[in-house]
């Protein structure tokens, strides 16, 4: 049986289906890594970190932040599902460089205020990266 040379990505938040469409590849931030999807990638599921998400579709490639959720592949079909996808041109990086200096002034009081301070500078940090690249 031949390979594809698409498959469907769908990307999904809370308020409505983001993207359904045919690509050529996509690149999704996982919480301990970065995964590269294929036609003909074995099923999978993994928990999504923030960062960028590329998707590659007939010879151009489009960016979006990625801010948590789930990736599956299953057959021809691959699911984001996210809290939230943003275009890099609608991130506000000032905004988020605001953030992370209020993250990085808290001072936890135990492991769960720790755990919640790293997950809000690690989220700015890469909005602000994502915004950069793209400008």
């Amino acid at each position: 049986m031949a390979i594809p040379n698409q498959f469907r990505l769908v990307v999904v938040t809370p308020e409505k289906t983001l993207l359904d469409e045919s690509v050529d590849s996509v690149q999704v931030p996982l919480y301990d890594g970065m995964a590269g999807i294929f036609p003909g990638r074995a099923p999978m599921v993994g928990r999504l970190g923030f960062g960028e998400m590329a998707v590659n579709a007939g010879g151009s490639k489009r960016v979006w932040f990625i801010d948590g959720g789930f990736v599956q592949v299953s057959g021809n079909v691959t699911s984001v599902l996210t809290n939230r996808a943003v275009l890099p041109e609608k991130l506000e990086p000032s905004v988020a460089e605001k953030k992370l200096a209020e993250a990085n002034a808290i001072v936890p009081k135990n492991e769960a205020a720790f755990d919640a301070k790293e997950r809000e500078q690690e989220r700015n940090r890469r909005i602000i990266s994502v915004a950069r690249k793209s400008r």
